[in-house]
């Protein structure tokens, strides 16, 4: 039966919900903002800013973080939370750089932090999916299991790339049109993880199990077998990561990836994603991500301190969450 009431009082013309629901304002707003946070540093420090070496830094800075952000995008709108991802990509960068693997040659220690990361982030999955646990507390679990291995296998050491290894490091020193191979690497990512989210079928069941995950269910999805699969793939995007640290660090540590999961929570808040699931967009957390790589840029340039930067990035993830909950309430 269709159903003809009249829309409430106060209701958007659909149009401006498909476009808000769509991240369409929120990406003008964050483009806006990006706008705004040159400009500042254009105005404030108009001799480094605008370089094409602090450009190259800031897209250097982003990339670690944006491919674990893409990650976390699909967890969330699948209705999870990951708070694992910065100790699963040190766990990844430290068993990649050992000894062993090492002696095997760049390629297989690539093959080993994506394996790795993969794998870990599979048994939070399973965790939560077959073991029934809140997604907060199994990831919290995952990510003091991660950093306790971490610091097992390298002794709480730095574990240096070996130098025929190199060619991981080259992922950072080679540069291509200007740019390092690792940016070219975080945007490859971002637009895999585009498509998949946009333009297949798992990224249509990933809306579902986020909005619905009973509705899901009866739709004829398996929404168990879904969310392993969600914390896989946010498991590979820190393997992926932690090559990425290891090439900009030449080394692997237990203490890479420090409250980087903040960071990503934060960037795909800001981008518009819904804590609760079911709604999100890539693109709006890679934006949300360049507003706080910009912002810390800025602050460094202009020699803040570090704190002032904790202080600046909270305020901005309580505005961005109390604006969704006015949009849920308008909408």
């Amino acid at each position: 039966m269709n159903d003809t009431r009249t829309p409430p009082v106060g209701k958007l013309p659909a149009p401006v919900r498909t476009l808000r629901d769509r991240g369409g304002l929120r990406h003008l707003g964050l483009v806006g903002a990006l706008v705004l946070l040159c400009l500042v540093g254009l105005v404030t420090r108009p001799d480094t800013f605008a370089t094409s070496s602090n450009l190259v830094t800031l897209l250097a800075l982003a990339s670690t973080i944006g491919v674990i952000t893409v990650g976390m995008t699909f967890v969330i709108i699948g209705g999870g939370i990951d708070l694992s991802v910065g100790s699963v990509m040190a766990l990844a960068s430290v068993w990649a750089t050992t000894v062993a693997t090492q002696s095997y040659g760049p390629w297989v220690m690539a093959l080993c932090a994506l394996l790795v990361g993969t794998a870990t982030g599979a048994v939070s999955g399973l965790l939560i999916s077959y073991g029934r646990m809140v997604p907060f507390i199994a990831t919290l679990a995952m990510m003091a299991a991660a950093s306790g291995l971490a610091q097992r296998l390298s002794d709480r050491r730095t574990q240096l790339v070996a130098p025929e290894n190199d060619a991981i490091v080259a992922l950072s020193t080679t540069r291509v049109l200007g740019l390092p191979i690792l940016v070219y690497i975080f945007a490859a990512v971002v637009a895999a993880g585009w498509v998949l989210l946009n333009r297949t079928t798992f990224g249509r069941r990933t809306y579902a199990v986020g909005g619905n995950a009973e509705a899901a269910r009866l739709a004829g999805i398996d929404v168990r077998k879904h969310t392993v699969l969600l914390y896989a793939l946010s498991g590979l995007c820190c393997g992926i990561a932690a090559l990425i640290i290891m090439a900009r660090t030449t080394a692997g540590s237990s203490t890479h990836g420090y409250l980087y999961e903040l960071d990503a929570i934060a960037a795909v808040i800001i981008g518009g994603t819904l804590l609760t699931g079911g709604r999100g967009t890539i693109i709006g957390s890679i934006l949300g991500l360049l507003v706080f790589t910009v912002i810390t840029n800025l602050f460094i340039l202009n020699g803040l301190d570090t704190s002032d930067q904790l202080i600046a990035k909270g305020l901005i993830i309580v505005a961005a969450v109390l604006l969704q909950q006015r949009t849920a309430n308008t909408g």
